[in-house]
């Protein structure tokens, strides 16, 4: 079991799931860990070099750029419907981020 992609998987996984516990409870905390797991996450994703790296690294920064200015809408603007916009945009890059997941490691099987 190689490690290493388990807590790449981890942490892709956990952006999707803390951005989705923020569209059930709108607080600022549930946004604040969605963004920090997202960071996370993308920071693990730039030491990677696989074939779609560069389609994962970009996902993550899409999800990264919509969580950002959700927590300032939510925090200091008090803009709750534009900050769940923004938090439906990166739970869709996240599901990007997956599904190009999906396809490296079918990719990485068919190649054995």
């Amino acid at each position: 079991m190689n490690w290493g992609k388990v807590f790449y998987m981890f942490f892709t996984l956990m952006s999707l799931t803390t951005s989705a516990a923020f569209l059930y409870d709108h607080s600022v905390v549930a946004l604040f860990i969605a963004g920090s797991v997202n960071m996370i996450s993308t920071l693990l994703k730039i030491g990677v070099r696989n074939l779609l790296s560069a389609e994962l690294l970009a996902g993550s920064l899409v999800a990264d750029l919509h969580l950002l200015p959700a927590f300032f809408a939510l925090q200091f603007y008090a803009n709750d419907p534009l900050a769940t916009g923004l938090v439906i945009g990166a739970v869709i890059a996240n599901l990007y981020t997956i599904f190009i997941s999906m396809i490296e490691s079918a990719k990485e099987k068919a190649d054995f």
